[in-house]
């Protein structure tokens, strides 16, 4: 038994691979890249959002929840005549990291260069037991409330 493979004409080939190349992308959320460092004495969360200005950026820290928030606008208007190919995601986005304990809200810092927000969020300060000194008494028990010393 043989196989005949019948050739294909050239535009075909070409068709077939440019259409595996620019098939239509599947309609996404864009949602920025994060990365979430730890140093020493802080946390830093960096944040990629290209074409973004600060202006664009809402941040908020509320009850231990750190929440990123903003908007990618579209680029280009609908009723352009002509061919388009969309593949830049765009639209609103959130992002929310919950804080570890005790983070000082007011310590949180936040930079904006090149399409990158920097967070520095300075770790809690740990609690540490207090040890209690203990005083010899002066050999008198202490009285209860609602009772009388007798003398």
């Amino acid at each position: 038994m043989s196989l005949l493979i019948k050739p294909q004409p050239l535009a075909t080939e070409f068709d077939r691979l440019f259409g595996r190349m620019f098939d239509a992308p599947v309609a996404q959320r864009w949602v920025p890249a994060m990365d979430l460092t730890e140093a020493e004495d802080h946390y830093l969360l960096r944040a990629d959002l290209p074409g973004l200005s600060e202006d664009d950026i809402a941040l908020e820290l509320e009850h231990g929840t750190l929440t990123i928030s903003g908007e990618r606008k579209a680029e280009h208007e609908e009723d352009e005549k002509g061919w388009h190919r969309i593949e830049r995601s765009y639209g609103s986005f959130s992002r929310t990291l919950t804080l570890p304990e005790g983070v000082d809200a007011d310590a949180v810092t936040a930079e904006f260069d090149r399409g990158v927000l920097n967070v520095r969020i300075p770790k809690p300060e740990q609690v540490k037991p207090r040890r209690i000194e203990v005083k010899p008494s002066n050999g008198k028990a202490p009285a209860l409330e609602g009772t009388a010393e007798e003398k």
